[in-house]
């Protein structure tokens, strides 16, 4: 039977295992978490995550929709949710709050290589800034997916109404109007 932390008592955002987990372990630790979404950075470091509160699960699923939709009209790659973890070549694992993967990254994998934890890097990620994250850190994370082969990034940021977007070589634009304009695999 599971227990309540009491709400005054600090849980841990992140933990250093020595031994550091294996990729399998720590895929079927993921799994079996019921009380964080973990991530690991290329550093090792296991991130816990809360689960996203009301406004924050309704705009992912605001994003994820839009996504959706657009692939609709072009049929090509898979579109993956905030739960579609990868595998990156740098050693992190890390679940953006929806990407795109074009299809030739697919091209040749197995049923059981897309069951689980992907080992590529999706083309488009998209994060929405919820209210428990920190813009540094969120904008770090965004450098790592460009570092690690995505070619487009948005980092939305709600509570300020603009839109980092990432692209690699280039300085971070932002954006602040009612629409933004999709590059490369868009």
């Amino acid at each position: 039977m599971s227990t309540l932390l009491p709400i005054d008592v600090a849980t841990p955002r992140s933990a250093v295992l020595d031994p550091p987990l294996t990729d399998a372990e720590l895929e079927a630790l993921t799994v079996a978490s019921e009380w964080f979404r973990l991530e690991r950075s290329r550093e090792g470091t296991i991130l816990m995550h809360p689960p996203a509160g009301g406004l924050t699960s309704d705009g992912e699923s605001e994003i994820v929709s839009q996504l959706r939709i657009w692939w609709k009209t072009h049929r090509q790659g898979r579109v993956f949710g905030s739960n579609g973890t990868f595998f990156l070549a740098d050693s992190s694992m890390l679940s953006p709050d929806a990407s795109y993967v074009l299809p030739n990254k697919l091209k040749g994998l197995t049923k059981g290589e897309l069951t689980g934890f992907l080992r590529l890097c999706p083309d488009f990620v998209i994060k929405l800034l919820s209210i428990s994250d920190s813009l540094p850190k969120a904008r770090e994370k965004m450098q790592r997916w460009i570092e690690n082969g995505a070619t487009l990034g948005w980092l939305i940021d709600p509570y300020k109404k603009k839109v980092y977007v990432y692209t690699p070589g280039s300085e971070v634009a932002i954006e602040s109007g009612n629409t933004v304009r999709g590059t490369g695999p868009l």
